[in-house]
């Protein structure tokens, strides 16, 4: 029997269950994912796409990569809150991409994978034993 886990948007409005546990955890600095979450980084769990249940509606923001392909950028429409990130190439492979922080327990995660370190802050130290990569 898998576990699983729920989480959801700041106001409530959409709710999740996802299987347990993710296929990574990563953190990404690149700008759009900073101006996104409002903050130096944003923390994803990638996932099979099948593992994801979600209720209530969010509403999708379509961004361009730096390599200027697709990105759609799903948050709930009543608080803002992002909830998860498709791509056209992660959504052929059957993946998705879940803001970490719209975990209910999310305490545990210890991301193993860093993107765009060349854009994160200068103060900010990542763990060492991590891969870090300049770019995706």
């Amino acid at each position: 029997m898998s576990e699983t886990r729920e989480g959801g948007c700041l106001c409530g409005a959409v709710r999740y269950t996802v299987d347990w546990p993710p296929m990574v955890v990563a953190t990404c600095s690149c700008k759009n994912c900073q101006k996104q979450a409002g903050s130096a980084l944003s923390v994803i769990a990638m996932m099979p796409s099948a593992a994801l249940r979600i209720t209530g509606a969010l509403t999708t923001y379509t961004d361009t990569a730096e390599r200027g392909k697709d990105v759609y950028r799903k948050f709930c429409g009543v608080c803002g809150s992002p909830v998860v990130t498709e791509t056209p190439e992660a959504t052929e492979q059957g993946l998705i991409f879940i803001k970490a922080g719209t975990l209910d327990e999310a305490g545990d995660l210890s991301p193993t994978v860093h993107y765009w370190t060349c854009s994160a802050p200068a103060w900010m130290l990542l763990p060492e034993n991590g891969l870090q990569l300049e770019k995706q």
